[in-house]
């Protein structure tokens, strides 16, 4: 592979994502919540960060923009539809344009739903995808600016990628999004198994993403809605559950 990509924990529950492209030695940003972890990161690793990815506006994925520019001089990429609330941007981009990481390519995929100029950035030869909170493992985000008809285009959108390809997303809600799944489908057995994994891995304080799109075709109660309909009574039975 030629992308190599370094998970950064931030403030409670969000991860930034460092990546290198082998061959240019181009460095790449998704979505920073915050400056100082994602630069003292790409410094332990001697990596000059060229390039910063915004998949939506929420502060908790642009915060560190401004300050990894000043420190780098980097350039901000993200949606065109949301350049008014990302004031950093460099250059705008929208669904079905393709993005240069040095020697690798990023399709960009229109994912509006939780956001409503959300994108997602897909390396189909690297079969790598960030997917910002549009898709998290056993979960999808909640529909903050559109609908759940949007959120149901966009699973069937990731759902049609190859199962391997590698899903970064940008929070760790796999235990609370897996209490939930159970609920949603309890006769799951690969759910139940996963959970079990799951459970394990927080004990020991392990992070459980990245995912890839076959563990959530077959685990995830979203990618996993039959209708638009499923999906919204699912989304609204999430987010009042308290399990």
């Amino acid at each position: 592979m030629s992308i190599e990509v370094v998970r950064i924990p931030v403030l409670s529950d969000n991860y930034v994502w460092l990546a290198r492209e082998s061959e240019s030695g181009e460095v790449l940003v998704v979505d920073p919540a915050v400056a100082a972890p994602v630069l003292a990161k790409a410094e332990e690793l001697g990596w000059a960060i060229t390039q910063i990815w915004n998949t939506h506006w929420h502060p908790d994925h642009v915060g560190g923009n401004a300050e990894i520019k000043a420190a780098t001089g980097c350039t901000i990429t993200g949606p065109a539809a949301e350049a008014e609330r990302i004031p950093t941007l460099d250059v705008q981009v929208k669904g079905g344009e393709r993005i240069a990481f040095g020697a690798a390519e990023a399709l960009v995929l229109d994912v509006p739903a939780h956001t409503a100029g959300h994108i997602a950035f897909h390396f189909a030869d690297e079969q790598i995808i960030f997917v910002g909170d549009t898709l998290f493992a056993m979960g999808c985000g909640r529909l903050f600016e559109g609908t759940a008809t949007q959120m149901f285009d966009n699973m069937q959108t990731l759902a049609a990628l190859p199962d391997n390809t590698t899903v970064y997303c940008a929070h760790e809600y796999t235990q609370s999004n897996g209490r939930y799944a159970l609920v949603a489908e309890p006769e799951n057995e690969a759910l139940a198994a996963r959970m079990a994994e799951v459970d394990a891995m927080r004990l020991r304080g392990e992070a459980t993403v990245p995912t890839t799109i076959g563990l959530e075709r077959a685990t995830n109660p979203f990618m996993r809605a039959a209708t638009a309909d499923q999906l919204a009574e699912r989304r609204a039975a999430k987010d009042s559950f308290k399990g």
